[in-house]
């Protein structure tokens, strides 16, 4: 009986530890040996998502062996077998598909027509039920200085009737700080957490582009991808820059499914030299606004897979120009296609994260990628 109750103990400890190794890998090109940010690192047993960061790195705890798959739209994609996966930091190199000849597409039916129909497919295919895990992080940035920061690992659970996605919140961590020593409170803002996911599931940002009545406002061009001959680059840019402010686009969608892939929208600002107007206190000037949104389709799972949003602007006081910016980024980690449940008291209610009271429950954010 001692020497079951020591063989349990020995077992039971060994899957303790084997649950608690922590893997990292690095991600370069093979050519230049820089690191590849934003490649998407998938651990195939548990299917888990991950995005490099700036250095190339992932990094992630998993309980016995998983193969890795490893994919950048410019680069080739790589399946990497666990057995090699031995030494910390461990680098995978990828090869850059180096197709660098750009042919502009020609078709019969207009670019507005087909834009129409890619962003009206794809937005269908969004608003099905299922559920995301995702990272986000958000920095406020008053008069040029990084002022206020916080993150959390929150789950978005999405239902839909074909034709529009609704989310609802919950929050499993956060965590929010203060950069400086003066108090910013009175001039924090932030996201709106399930207002700006709807945006990206429900494709709202290309509402002006899509109206009848800017149809002419706008000149379009389409291209095969430089790196991924399975997708095309539409550019829409505005005509007439000279107009108070209006958004120029670039998306990136697979022809043949006619769903978007990427797409990101940039505002440009309006000429200030041609405007006479003088700022009125209280007015809000916007100098920068960018969107950028990456998604994924797995077999017939199509979802967000990362984001990034920033505005900045300027804001106009009796005595002094106020400029506040705002930078919020989502990484999808995980998909489901079952629903959470719930109680309505658990559900997020607020517009940011900034108003929740710090919740860490684990140390993901030393292990995230």
């Amino acid at each position: 009986m001692r020497r079951l109750m020591v063989l349990l103990i020995l077992v039971f400890g060994a899957n303790v530890f084997a649950q608690s190794i922590e893997h990292s890998i690095i991600v370069k090109d093979i050519e230049t040996q820089l690191p590849i940010d934003n490649a998407m690192v998938v651990v195939m047993k548990t299917k888990q998502v991950l995005l490099s960061n700036e250095q190339g790195k992932v990094t992630f705890v998993l309980n016995g062996a998983s193969n890795i798959q490893v994919s950048e739209m410019d680069y080739e994609s790589q399946t990497v077998r666990w057995a090699t996966l031995k030494d910390d930091d461990f680098v995978i190199y990828l090869k850059n598909k180096n197709n660098k000849l750009v042919e502009v597409v020609l078709s019969k039916e207009s670019p507005q027509k087909i834009l129409q129909k890619i962003v009206s497919n794809s937005a269908k295919k969004l608003s099905t039920p299922y559920r995301l895990k995702v990272y986000v992080r958000e920095f406020f940035m008053l008069d040029n200085k990084y002022s206020y920061y916080n993150d959390g690992l929150v789950n978005f659970q999405f239902s839909g009737n074909k034709k529009k996605a609704t989310t609802t919140l919950l929050v499993e961590q956060n965590r929010s700080y203060g950069l400086l020593e003066t108090d910013v409170s009175t001039d924090l803002r932030g996201y709106n957490l399930n207002n700006i996911m709807e945006n990206y599931c429900n494709l709202n940002y290309f509402q002006p582009v899509l109206d009848q009545k800017n149809k002419k406002d706008y000149d379009y061009i389409i291209k095969g991808h430089p790196n991924n001959k399975s997708y095309y680059v539409m550019k829409i840019t505005p005509l007439n820059k000279s107009k108070k402010g209006i958004d120029s686009f670039e998306v990136v969608y697979d022809p043949e499914k006619r769903i978007i892939m990427e797409f990101s929208c940039a505002l440009i600002p309006a000429n200030l030299d041609k405007i006479d107007e003088k700022p009125v206190i209280g007015s809000k000037n916007i100098i920068k606004s960018i969107v950028r949104v990456n998604y994924r389709l797995d077999g017939t799972d199509y979802y967000v897979l990362s984001s990034n949003e920033e505005i900045a602007y300027n804001l106009t006081l009796k005595d002094r120009i106020k400029n506040i910016q705002v930078r919020n980024s989502f990484v999808t980690t995980t998909f489901n296609k079952q629903n959470f449940t719930y109680r309505e008291s658990d559900v997020f209610k607020e517009k940011t994260l900034f108003n929740k009271r710090n919740k860490i429950l684990t140390n993901y954010w030393d292990i995230s990628g």
